[in-house]
């Protein structure tokens, strides 16, 4: 299983919200290349970006500190926010982005991310964030009446990597992972997902691991934030366990 560090980027910060909202950012890091680099030297095998600003904007806007990023790691980096379009997810590949995450466009317009998932195969994600259940777009500020695992089923056998589910309602709040959504979303779906939103502890890693253990579906791994950045997890201990090194 594997640990995915975030790094949310708003205004070329390192930045972690509450519950979605971006009037509520915290900053962490004024240099997302310095710290894309400290969870390289961490130990990390892959890093989780997402423009902020460019998910409500819909379009790329923190392209510079993803560049910084790109040009101080060389581990895979995943991103997501504001990508809603071929030509986009070509550039973003093209510059070293190892795999695309499509989250608005896969409910506006799922017919690009098929098309993007046949062009750029193993390089396409979907992102699917809910509230209640219910799939949220536009940087989380529109909530469909169309449920998480609805959506997932769009994507069956098209080519899509993995799903990356996150509960907006426990992100950045420390409240712990939506382990049983995260399973059901799984075990719903043939497609990997990804958990999201909320982890505080190691303990909430060892839950998700005991739990994915008995899934019929596939976790691929976990998404940190906040915790990572104020030290309530540890990422070393993380690492370890999530290899396979720890006990529960």
């Amino acid at each position: 299983m594997i640990l995915f560090p975030a790094i949310d980027l708003k205004d070329g910060n390192c930045v972690r919200l509450y519950k979605g909202e971006m009037e509520q950012a915290t900053v962490f890091n004024d240099n997302p290349g310095n710290q894309a680099r400290q969870f390289e030297e961490a130990g990390c095998d892959w890093l989780h970006l997402v423009d902020l600003n460019g998910a409500f904007a819909g379009h790329p806007v923190n392209g510079e500190a993803v560049d910084s990023i790109l040009s101080n790691v060389k581990i895979p980096v995943q991103l997501g926010g504001g990508i809603r379009d071929v030509a986009t997810i070509a550039n973003w590949i093209e510059k070293g982005i190892r795999r695309v995450i499509l989250g608005t466009i896969a409910l506006r317009n799922p017919s690009i991310v098929i098309e993007a998932a046949k062009e750029f195969p193993g390089k396409v994600a979907v992102g699917i964030d809910a509230r209640d259940g219910m799939v949220a777009v536009e940087g989380w500020a529109e909530t469909s009446d169309i449920s998480a695992v609805e959506l997932g089923k769009k994507f069956e056998d098209v080519g899509v990597t993995s799903i990356i589910y996150t509960d907006i309602d426990r992100d950045g709040t420390m409240e712990g992972l939506n382990v049983q959504g995260t399973i059901d979303l799984a075990n719903a779906l043939s497609i990997p997902v990804i958990a999201s939103g909320g982890v505080a502890s190691i303990n909430d890693l060892k839950i998700l691991k005991q739990a994915a253990e008995t899934a019929t579906g596939t976790i691929e791994g976990a998404i940190s934030g906040r915790a990572l950045y104020d030290g309530s997890l540890d990422i070393k201990e993380a690492l370890t366990f999530l290899r396979g090194n720890m006990s529960c």
